[in-house]
């Protein structure tokens, strides 16, 4: 990568400085319901949209227009700057991380558009295939579809995790619309094969709650289309990498696990080819993304990042209850792409 800030600015207090406890804690009910009450106006005001991604794809996501001047009737037609937000994997566009970012966007008058990709949120019912990580023509195809409903002026991404790893690559994919001023990546997916690595070899903590999760959205796929999917043999596999194998055999076009976990990985030079600037925030405490991925790296002028000392995966947290320093982090950035 052409520069990675070693940032000192983040500095939580003592009590935070925990790796776990600031992965886990945007999620907990006490931060979360602080979130979703920051976010109540965005809520309520949201309007789905279907978007058709091509070959027959749909996939859902809440628009949310900033308020209107005192003195207007109505909120604004023309739209000026659009952030399309999206969220990590078995996240949502309702995740704590997700509403708390959109808030903060919205306050300072961004259009949002918060994605959910293919099965996740309560979209399982829009597609019969089941959603992997390779899928970015999809992902590529809403972000093309909201540029064309919206015709923003401007049009930024911003994604967390396995969200900001699309988004890079949509960015990189010479495909993305002619808006696109740039996107902002928050503890990214690197290299999926060490992060399988790492949540194997860390605190069972992480593995357990992601395949807890996936087995619930397993299930409530094969509630949708019964006579598709037999989720029993999944279902049998307790580990991720157990689960991911046996995806990728019965569900994808890949010949092995490291086939697919290389089809997503944006190290080496899948960066090279973006088009837009494109900056990071990672944290070299986080328990799923090792932070020696970042010098993996493509060399390219339009990407840099920073890594702070703390942060966990997706955390950040410094001021409970208020906006965190990714939050602060993605805004700033959007705003430098002009």
């Amino acid at each position: 990568m052409t520069r990675v800030v070693e940032d000192a600015g983040f500095r939580p207090p003592a009590w935070l400085r925990n790796r776990h406890l600031q992965t886990i804690l945007p999620s907990l009910p006490p931060l979360r319901s602080f979130a979703i009450a920051r976010a109540r106006a965005l809520s309520e005001r949201a309007e789905e949209w279907l978007l058709d991604c091509g070959e027959g794809t749909r996939l859902q996501g809440w628009y949310t227009a900033p308020p209107a001047p005192a003195a207007a009737v109505e909120p604004p037609r023309v739209v000026g700057r659009l952030a399309l937000l999206l969220h990590g994997w078995e996240g949502s566009a309702a995740s704590a991380y997700v509403l708390s970012l959109a808030a903060e966007l919205l306050g300072r008058g961004f259009h949002i558009v918060r994605l959910n990709l293919r099965d996740h949120g309560d979209t399982h019912h829009l597609n019969p295939g089941l959603f992997h990580s390779c899928r970015l023509p999809e992902v590529i195809g809403a972000v093309r579809a909201i540029a064309a409903r919206a015709q923003p002026r401007r049009l930024y991404g911003a994604g967390f995790s396995l969200g900001g790893n699309f988004l890079l690559r949509v960015a990189a994919s010479g495909e993305a619309p002619a808006s696109l001023a740039g996107v902002a990546a928050v503890s990214p997916v690197l290299e999926p094969a060490r992060t399988l690595d790492a949540m194997e070899s860390g605190i069972p903590f992480y593995e357990r709650y992601f395949v807890r999760k996936w087995l619930k959205s397993l299930q409530h796929k094969e509630r949708h289309w019964p006579d598709r999917y037999d989720i029993d043999a999944t279902l049998r596999e307790r580990t991720l990498r157990g689960m991911t194998a046996a995806l990728v055999d019965r569900h994808t076009d890949y010949p092995t696990l490291e086939h697919y976990l290389s089809g997503y990985a944006i190290t080496g030079t899948r960066l090279a080819t973006l088009t837009v600037p494109a900056r990071l925030l990672t944290s070299a405490d986080d328990p799923i993304i090792p932070a020696g991925d970042l010098a993996r790296l493509a060399d390219s002028p339009l990407l840099s990042g920073v890594r702070t000392r703390y942060g966990g995966h997706c955390g950040f947290i410094d001021r409970p209850g208020r906006a965190s320093y990714a939050d602060r982090f993605v805004v700033a950035a959007l705003e430098s792409f002009g």
